[in-house]
């Protein structure tokens, strides 16, 4: 390990934390596993494609749950990011289109394929309080749209033992707006100056603004690729972008 290894918290929850994992390490740093959330699938979902043009999804986890319970695989993939894409092509899906961005971006995208539709709904597969509003900004749009309740992100309270252990941390990986919430309250009357929030997105990062850290970063792009990258520019002392609205950087 190189001596500019740090211990990374990653609070995503799995499977997506051991992929995370496996990337932190290949960086030459220590992953330490402790997820905020936990995913609770929906126990046998009734998925219903009639009427349905197009999928969109806005997570990897959604896009896993769909997938196990529905074997159709034909319908054209709206997808938020490149991560998510990814998934839906692991899934055997062929048409997938990535906004590259965050849910309203994707709105975006998939309002500028309105005439594709042909008048036909898009289906929106994922948890049951989703990360934005996709199908009211596609309702607004005046495409027809619907959600889908495949699984439930429940909140998970760290152990008392691995925050007491905290001083031992670098770097927080932190993917989405309820895990933030969740690392929020979990950091709140612990010494927790020294680190180095590092978000997925300026959304992600918005309910960490008032936490007493030494900065709250958010990437370039909503993409692992870019978040992975802002760990190495706190080490190199290249000053990384404070995502604005979030804590100061300190020196």
């Amino acid at each position: 390990m190189s001596s500019g290894a740090q211990r990374i918290w990653i609070t995503r929850a799995e499977p997506g934390a051991s992929a995370t994992a496996e990337r932190v390490t290949a960086l030459g740093h220590t992953p330490v596993i402790a997820p905020l959330m936990r995913i609770e699938p929906v126990e046998a979902p009734q998925i219903d494609l009639r009427g349905v043009a197009a999928l969109a999804f806005t997570s990897a986890n959604g896009v896993r749950a769909f997938a196990a319970a529905e074997p159709s695989r034909t319908l054209t993939v709206f997808a938020v990011g490149a991560g998510t894409a990814a998934a839906v092509k692991a899934a055997g899906f062929r048409d997938v289109l990535s906004a590259d961005g965050d849910v309203a971006a994707l709105a975006q995208r998939i309002a500028a394929r309105k005439l594709e539709l042909g008048g036909g709904a898009v289906l929106h597969p994922g948890a049951a309080e989703p990360a934005g509003d996709l199908v009211g900004d596609l309702t607004a749009a005046g495409i027809l749209a619907r959600g889908l309740t495949l699984y439930d992100s429940v909140e998970v309270s760290p152990d008392p033992a691995f925050l007491d252990g905290l001083a031992d941390i670098d770097v927080v990986l932190v993917q989405s707006p309820r895990a933030a919430k969740a690392l929020g309250l979990a950091l709140r009357k612990r010494d927790a100056a020294h680190l180095r929030l590092l978000c997925l997105s300026p959304t992600v990062a918005k309910p960490l603004a008032r936490a007493k850290v030494r900065e709250v970063v958010s990437a370039p792009f909503p993409i692992e690729a870019a978040l992975l990258n802002l760990i190495a520019r706190g080490r190199s002392g290249i000053a990384p972008t404070t995502a604005k609205g979030a804590g100061k950087t300190r020196p």
